[in-house]
């Protein structure tokens, strides 16, 4: 007679436990080209579809649904070869086609990625075989593997990709009800490792507190990046939740619409910046929380140097300045800024600090579409707020069609340079004089460094702890029994 296995409950709840998760992004979309904001990126990167190549969370990059690859010696020619037996959602199987299509989606004329400049190198893509793809590149691109991890692969026979998905990742979609909540399934025939729960729920809020009070009652499992420090007391001394205080790449900034008047005139930004004490910004938004940064550079990007005492808060200084650039009475400008917290408070406190030096804030609360419409996409604004969340984007100041208008010949030459760069090292050289030159410039002002905070209920486990461009890998979270 054969003994019966026993197996413990908690181990049975590790399998079958779904995982509640509370966040404040919810998708525009659910299609990564289609400005669908960074909510979708949280949600379906890594989740629902997957790349050649991932970046970890701790900040590198390894090989996904590229299986291995060369480089040719002039470095303009990848060659790619394709994990073998991935199957799409729909049970297609994963070809080059696909990968091909996948890529020329992302660089497509139409394409609202903000990464499709960074592929522009690409010449041209080609399928010797279903297993094999060979990108020829007109220069070299030394982040090409870096750049192509934001290159969801999708079934070139997929449709209707902005309300529906076909990925080859460990989820698949099983219901979105917008305003409420997005429910990943596990995908049956996962090529990889099957995921640690029984399926992930994304739960969306629109302010904190009311995200905080679904973790404590336990109506969410954990929260993918706590807003406020005046929520953790609660959590902190509790033995019933888990506090991971994580690096983050998320930059809160003023961006100001650099081609448009003042905010055209450098000495006019660099003494907005120098009127804001972002310490105490950060203090009053953070507590002890977070850092200041003197760029758009954290100090997780290699090319960081400290700026911060680029203009650093003086505001005497800021009043010279203004009356250097012919505004010595100051001048008022709008500021527009998004409904979501924390925007409405630092706008209040920069049209509180501004008010000092004789400069009149007008804001103007905008919902995160009306943002995406007519400050992304049709660059009407004199200056906004936002939040920033991508790893080493300091490229967008190479683009002078970005939305906020930066226009820098030098800085564009050292980043294209930069590209070009036959090493690491030469790479991080030129980005750090980019980065240099960006805080003289006050092309923007940098507010401060997000913290990144993760708050679970202390028997979740297996979360990702960084925030890396928003990405919030679930198949590795564990819940078990109380």
């Amino acid at each position: 007679m054969l003994a019966m296995l026993a197996v413990s409950p908690a181990v049975l709840a590790q399998a079958s436990a779904v995982i509640e998760i509370g966040s404040l992004y919810e998708p525009q979309n659910l299609d990564n080209t289609a400005g669908a904001g960074q909510g979708i990126n949280e949600a379906f990167n890594g989740n629902v579809y997957e790349a050649l190549f991932a970046l970890t969370d701790t900040g590198s990059v390894e090989n996904a649904l590229a299986a291995d690859y060369s480089v040719s010696d002039d470095g303009l020619t990848y060659t790619l070869t394709l994990q073998p037996g991935v199957t799409f959602h729909s049970g297609d199987p994963l070809t080059a086609a696909d990968v091909k299509y996948s890529i020329e989606r992302v660089t497509a004329e139409q394409s609202k990625s903000s990464r499709k400049k960074s592929l522009a190198t690409i010449a041209s893509i080609e399928t010797p075989d279903d297993q094999t793809v060979v990108i020829t590149l007109s220069e070299r691109s030394i982040s090409l593997p870096y750049n192509l991890s934001y290159v969801w692969i999708v079934n070139d026979a997929a449709k209707s990709l902005t309300d529906a998905e076909d990925g080859t990742g460990p989820y698949t979609l099983a219901d979105w009800r917008r305003g409420s909540s997005l429910a990943l399934d596990l995908a049956p025939d996962y090529w990889g490792k099957a995921p640690a729960n029984g399926g992930v729920v994304f739960n969306y809020f629109t302010d904190a507190t009311a995200l905080n009070n679904a973790l404590l009652t336990n109506a969410v499992d954990i929260i993918t990046s706590v807003q406020s420090p005046d929520a953790l007391a609660q959590f902190k001394d509790n033995p019933d939740f888990t506090v991971t205080d994580g690096q983050s790449t998320t930059k809160e900034i003023m961006a100001f619409n650099d081609r448009v008047a003042p905010f055209d005139n450098v000495k006019v930004r660099k003494a907005v910046a120098r009127a804001i004490d972002d310490q105490k910004l950060l203090q009053s938004i953070w507590g002890d929380y977070g850092s200041l940064i003197g760029s758009f550079v954290p100090p997780t990007d290699p090319w960081y140097v400290d700026l911060t005492g680029v203009d650093a808060y003086d505001p005497d200084s800021a009043k010279a300045l203004l009356a250097e650039a012919g505004f010595p009475d100051g001048f008022s400008f709008t500021l527009d800024t998004p409904d979501y917290d924390p925007h409405p408070v630092v706008a209040e406190f920069i049209k509180s600090e501004l008010a000092k030096v004789g400069v009149t804030v007008d804001i103007k609360i905008i919902t995160a579409n009306e943002w995406y419409t007519k400050v992304y996409q049709a660059h009407d604004f004199q200056a906004t707020l936002q939040e920033h969340v991508n790893h080493r984007d300091i490229v967008f100041y190479g683009n002078p069609d970005f939305y906020w208008g930066y226009d820098n010949p030098e800085v564009a030459d050292l980043i294209k340079q930069s590209e070009a760069a036959s090493s690491i090292d030469e790479q991080t050289a030129r980005l750090t004089e980019a980065n240099k030159l960006i805080a003289e410039d006050a092309a923007s002002d940098w507010l401060y460094l997000y913290p990144q905070i993760v708050v679970s209920a202390s028997n979740v486990t297996g979360y990702p702890v960084n925030g890396l461009n928003s990405q919030f890998y679930a198949a590795g979270i564990e819940k078990t029994a109380n």
